[in-house]
């Protein structure tokens, strides 16, 4: 554990990056839930050290933390004061910081918005080694509401004051099989308009809509585990109703990385037990995909079976309107199963965030998507991510950018518009 106070260690990152001056600044980390393959370059700035929460406040509920705290750790500290961060993405690896200067997302976001929505202050560290408060109403709210899908390029955040909201002990769910997608987010919509306080979906096939709402509880007649044997997903194709602690809810989605682990033949019991629960995690299969990406395997086995594999890993925001026509457009065309459901609304006093701009009067849906298309026949570099890319555009949503993007530079400058399906 570093001893040093918080200023302390801003003062050494700060001498750090003025000794580096007109030199390029990059962040250095272990982890990182950005998926493009990039050319490992040896000159970052460490800022490991930036992993403490400072303090968790019960009665404002305000939580006071550093940039790189994973959500793991801030969840954990929060718990303690009977408080949760009001959004948790889904990944125990995912920092504060990362899920800020990116986009991020949960299934209380339609209640509370994006990560970056629940901040209230936040220290920012520029290329110059000058460090500046950014709150909505100083004089660098510019930057405060600039940060969110940057991904560093405007600065790094060092330390975050963020909302807390209070728990309960437990989560019930409840699963609802939907008739078809109209039903699905017919259902979704009202949803988000009631007592729930988590909702979110999964789309298993054009005939399976599983529609999930979660409520805090005081007490459970049992919780389920899904940390080790039982997988989580395969249980909302089996359920009505489960119960599940407030911090396996949190990382319910965490064991089997969704369900990517099925890529690496983990979801049968025999692996699960070889493994042990505590590699049956996000972090673990990331290390994993990025060996395969350094060292090819994939590539060469398809090669070798005249397969031809394009990645499509994304997440994109449709506002609900379109939905129905964006999920009929990805069946025809991508056909990746299963897909993650999630609905987020931006506050309409919650400023407007112009790297990832969100009408206020719109429920968004985000579709969640990580897997790979198979075909015989050769395409161009991104053909499929392409067909995505313009969909989204064409139906006035929003693409976050933590994976390959494919745009043409004015394409990529457009504004967001909404359009009619």
């Amino acid at each position: 554990m570093d001893s040093r106070t918080y200023e302390e260690r801003r003062a050494r990152l700060v001498r750090m990056v003025q000794d580096r001056a007109g030199r390029d600044i990059r962040l250095e980390k272990e982890t990182s839930n950005l998926f493009r393959e990039r050319t490992r370059q040896h000159s970052g700035i460490d800022v490991t050290a930036f992993q403490h929460v400072l303090s968790v406040d019960p009665q404002s509920r305000v939580i006071d933390t550093e940039g790189m705290v994973t959500y793991e750790k801030l969840a954990d500290a929060a718990l303690l004061h009977g408080l949760m961060p009001a959004v948790v993405p889904q990944l125990k690896s995912i920092t504060i910081g990362g899920a800020v200067g990116g986009i991020g997302i949960e299934s209380s976001s339609f209640r509370y918005g994006l990560p970056h929505e629940t901040v209230l202050e936040m220290e920012v560290l520029l290329g110059s080694g000058d460090v500046i408060l950014c709150t909505p109403n100083n004089e660098h709210r510019d930057l405060f509401y600039g940060l969110a899908n940057s991904y560093g390029t405007l600065g790094y955040i060092l330390r975050l004051k963020i909302k807390g909201i209070p728990v309960k002990p437990f989560v019930r769910l409840t699963h609802i099989k939907c008739h078809g997608a109209r039903d699905f987010f017919t259902r979704l919509a009202n949803a988000c308009e009631g007592s729930s306080d988590f909702v979110d979906g999964v789309v298993f096939s054009p005939s399976e809509h599983v529609l999930v709402l979660g409520e805090f509880c005081d007490e459970a007649p049992y919780t389920s585990d899904y940390t080790y044997l039982d997988i989580f997903y395969q249980s909302i194709r089996n359920r009505s109703e489960d119960y599940l602690t407030v911090r396996d809810y949190l990382w319910r989605w965490d064991t089997d990385w969704f369900w990517c682990s099925k890529n690496l033949h983990v979801q049968n019991g025999f692996m699960r037990r070889l493994l042990g629960p505590r590699r049956l995690n996000s972090i673990s299969y990331q290390k994993v995909m990025r060996w395969n990406t350094r060292v090819g395997l994939t590539r060469t086995i398809n090669r070798l079976t005249g397969i031809h594999r394009e990645s499509v890993i994304q997440d994109v925001d449709i506002p609900i309107e379109n939905a129905p026509a964006f999920l009929a457009f990805f069946e025809r065309t991508i056909g990746i199963r299963p897909v993650w459901i999630c609905p987020a609304r931006h506050a309409r006093d919650g400023g407007d965030y112009p790297l990832f701009p969100m009408r206020a009067d719109t429920l968004y849906v985000n579709f969640g998507f990580w897997d790979g298309v198979k075909t015989r026949q050769e395409h161009p570099k991104g053909h499929f991510n392409r067909l995505i890319e313009k969909e989204v555009a064409r139906l006035g949503g929003i693409k976050s950018l933590y994976s390959e993007s494919f745009y043409e530079r004015d394409e990529f400058a457009a504004p967001v518009s909404i359009a009619s399906p």
